[in-house]
């Protein structure tokens, strides 16, 4: 009779948490690897997806293609990633100011409705119970702190796969800060539908400067985002449907990014060290002359 190989994976009867000790199968126990066997894990692989995006005029006519080039998560944790980013923008953006009062804490309730006995009643020794209005509140929130600590680079990661996995539905328009003399959301809403934009889906506009003109005409359109590098959020390329990018807007999401920031950070670091290597040596000197 053939005896098959058992797994190094640990089952529930060999579990100090699971079964008693005489139900144990001395078997199954010594199959179990330390610790130390175990393969350490592989880091966090970042990959780079080029995309390229036309350019359209303030007319709606194609007048050429640019490049974006921005850093991924593997498809294998891209949805993980993202995940985590956008639970902790969305956790980040409670105030955690809700509160309720406990039975303890409701004013009055002090004396006794009625006695105890004799009223054919039920008993009762406070108007302030849970059970009656304007009782205190059972189990009810309490002001707490709702903030999640994410890393930079693991944050930066999710935007970057968010912009690149929604590069199908980014177009590319030139520069029209100065195309409107005055505000206006008809002509606003009329270039939309230039680009092939419904007025009706969500869309996001991401400039580098948002000159008054194109804010106060872009403010009554109630599915739309005019956003800055500053308040660029996963949340918002999320969930809108088109995103429209300028020249500019590109070349910064690139240089910011893509691949070629890891360099910088990488470079950054090594001249921090360098610079607290030369200040360790500046002290040792001047505690030699001293």
């Amino acid at each position: 009779m053939a005896t098959t190989a058992m797994s190094p994976s640990i089952s529930l009867l060999s579990s100090s948490l699971f079964g008693t000790p005489s139900l144990r199968n001395p078997n199954l126990t010594s199959t179990f690897k330390p610790n130390s066997s175990l393969k350490p894990l592989k880091p966090l692989s970042v990959r780079s997806d080029l995309t390229a995006i036309p350019i359209l005029s303030f007319t709606g006519e194609k007048i050429g293609e640019t490049q974006l080039n921005l850093k991924s998560a593997p498809s294998d944790t891209a949805r993980a990633v993202v995940h985590r980013g956008i639970v902790t923008d969305l956790q980040n953006r409670r105030r955690g100011t809700a509160s309720t009062l406990t039975r303890g804490e409701v004013r009055g309730g002090g004396k006794k409705p009625y006695p105890q006995k004799k009223t054919g009643r039920a008993r009762r020794g406070s108007q302030r119970t849970p059970l009656r209005p304007g009782g205190g509140v059972v189990f009810g929130p309490k002001p707490r702190d709702w903030s999640v600590k994410i890393n930079r680079k693991e944050k930066r990661l999710a935007i970057s796969t968010a912009m690149s996995s929604a590069a199908v539905n980014t177009i590319v328009v030139e520069d029209f800060s100065d195309k409107f003399d005055k505000p206006k959301t008809k002509e606003f809403i009329s270039a939309m539908k230039r680009w092939g934009i419904d007025p009706k889906e969500k869309s996001m506009f991401l400039m580098t400067e948002v000159p008054d003109n194109v804010r106060l005409s872009s403010r009554n359109i109630g599915t739309l985002k005019m956003l800055t590098p500053r308040t660029l959020n996963l949340y918002d390329i999320l969930n809108s449907d088109k995103l429209v990018l300028t020249q500019e807007t590109v070349d910064y999401l690139n240089r910011m990014y893509g691949l070629e920031a890891i360099d910088e950070e990488t470079h950054d670091e090594e001249d921090n060290e360098d610079g607290d290597e030369g200040l360790g040596a500046a002290d040792n000197n001047s505690d030699v002359t001293e």
